[in-house]
């Protein structure tokens, strides 16, 4: 069976997290800089090797730039000392018209086994002939489980910040060959420039 790497387009690609805040509405972060890489054999996603995720917690945006500082900070995510999060899938299978996808969360050097639900949008070739898959995935963590501890409760005694986190993210992948690879780092180099 051939390999088949797959990498993710930023530029067509969500990575979404919602806390519910005060417990009556949910406030919704991304993160801004994300990498995803994936082998596959041949094109089977069920055949998946490799699935590899992080993301740089430098970049968590949720539009308010006091609430982004506060998230960076060692009551939160401790940037300075934990620079990204990462994913690394281990099991994909099918369950009903969708998947599981099993794996390790890494935050704060604190990895935990996780579980999320995959719709896999399909597979398309583009008008620049690239292959293209796309995915949605869904599922929520404990925020606690990872060290996120900062609580506080108002006079009225609720809670500001849920614990429960719910992640939702739109992934577009592109199939990489020779000419991909190159195209790559030919951007590269001009970026670097």
């Amino acid at each position: 069976m051939a390999k088949t790497k797959w990498k993710v387009d930023p530029a067509h690609s969500e990575i979404q997290f919602k806390a519910k805040h005060l417990m009556i509405t949910a406030v919704t972060g991304h993160f801004k800089k994300f990498d995803l890489e994936v082998e596959t054999e041949d094109d089977d996603f069920t055949k998946a090797s490799k699935i590899l995720f992080t993301a740089d917690i430098n970049s968590i945006s949720t539009n308010n730039e006091q609430r982004d500082t506060h998230l960076k900070s060692p009551d939160f995510f401790s940037v300075e000392q934990y620079k990204q999060l990462k994913f690394e899938g281990r099991h994909f299978k099918k369950h009903g018209a969708n998947y599981i996808l099993y794996g390790d969360l890494t935050i704060r050097n604190i990895t935990k086994p996780v579980e999320v639900e995959v719709e896999y949008g399909g597979t398309i070739t583009d008008p620049w002939g690239q292959t293209r898959a796309g995915f949605t995935v869904s599922g929520k963590i404990n925020r606690k489980d990872f060290e996120l501890m900062w609580d506080a409760v108002t006079e009225a005694g609720q809670v500001v910040v849920s614990n429960e986190i719910k992640i939702h993210c739109a992934i577009q992948l592109v199939k990489q060959t020779e000419a991909s690879d190159t195209a790559r780092k030919e951007a590269k180099k001009k970026a670097e420039a």
